[in-house]
């Protein structure tokens, strides 16, 4: 059983704490991705979990094996950086197999392994090929196989789709996800991009400031957030906040209600506003209003001719989400 626990976990460097008191239980066979803005601890905890960072206090455990002492090699993990780290005099093949000849592994399992991961990414034809004749896409594969020929309990991943343009990334995102269905591994994966871990993960874990604001599968994050931050952070377009008068009148310092959830009516409208600008995407029209409850954001489906002028809108109540003044969640509107 490969689950992973990490226990108080507390990490320093000099008097700057990084994480102060951290603990995730992370299941056997869960692809659980750590999300959060940059500096918010997610890479010095995967860099903690992969024995490249020792905690400062706590402990971890793989297995139900504590590691918080092990070298790296000896923790039954793998992993996969943002950079491909590929030897380019050397082919896809070579690339694959160099570990397990470091590791002097005989050669026929050598093969059978390098052959085994090959067929899994999709890379029998691209074996013999060198780095330079790869796209990124593909460098990214390789690296990948290099990972699972080691055939780890833990795939540790730190931001592998960031170097890939826009139409790569997707098309890594799905062949991840398969991935992870294929092998049935515990996958750990460290990401900025919300729309990465809301795509990828069975659990999300949010960071901020080395604490975690809440865990949960996606659909738990984006329809319950436990806080502002959560709120803001899962989302795209982000979530509306309105405070004042609104949100006093339901009982709130703050409420929050997603683009899709207003519509827009030209005469019973609660709120009132000017259209400034809408984004049409063919499938959805995205609508930034300047209101007089603040700057909203609306979600309308497919192409929505809005006109400039004054725009009547209504929040959908059984949708709205009521925080206090800490930023907590109070409750669901019935």
């Amino acid at each position: 059983m490969a689950n992973v626990e990490l226990s108080s976990i507390n990490k320093t460097f000099g008097a700057v704490e990084t994480i102060p008191n951290l603990t995730l239980s992370i299941p056997h066979g869960s692809f659980t991705v750590l999300v959060g803005p940059s500096g918010c601890g997610k890479s010095t905890l995967l860099r903690m979990v992969a024995g490249l960072e020792s905690p400062t206090k706590g402990s971890i455990a793989i297995g139900n094996r504590d590691v918080t002492h092990e070298e790296p090699s000896k923790r039954g993990i793998s992993m996969v950086f943002q950079s491909y780290a590929l030897f380019p005099h050397m082919t896809v093949e070579q690339n694959i197999d160099f570990g397990l000849r470091l590791a002097k592994v005989p050669q026929a399992e050598r093969e059978a392994r390098v052959a085994a991961a090959a067929e899994v990414l999709h890379l029998k034809p691209l074996l013999k090929r060198k780095p330079a004749a790869l796209s990124g896409g593909q460098r990214q594969r390789v690296a990948i196989g290099r990972s699972i020929v080691r055939n780890p309990e833990v795939f540790l991943f730190d931001e592998p789709l960031s170097n890939l343009d826009a139409a790569l990334r997707t098309q890594m995102r799905v062949e991840l996800a398969d991935l992870h269905k294929r092998l049935n591994a515990t996958m750990i994966y460290v990401t900025h991009d919300q729309v990465e871990a809301m795509t990828l993960a069975d659990q999300i874990v949010v960071m901020n400031a080395g604490r975690i604001e809440q865990v949960g599968s996606p659909m738990e994050l984006y329809d319950t957030p436990n806080t502002l931050f959560v709120a803001t952070f899962i989302g795209s377009p982000r979530m509306n906040l309105i405070s004042g008068q609104s949100a006093k009148a339901e009982g709130a310092t703050t409420i929050g209600i997603r683009p899709e959830h207003i519509a827009v009516d030209d005469a019973n409208g609660i709120w009132s506003g000017r259209l400034r600008f809408a984004e049409h995407l063919g499938n959805e029209t995205i609508a930034y209003v300047e209101s007089d409850v603040g700057e909203i954001i609306i979600r309308l489906a497919g192409h929505h001719g809005l006109k400039e002028g004054t725009l009547r809108m209504t929040p959908d109540r059984l949708h709205l989400h009521r925080f206090d003044e800490n930023g907590r969640r109070i409750s669901a509107v019935n």
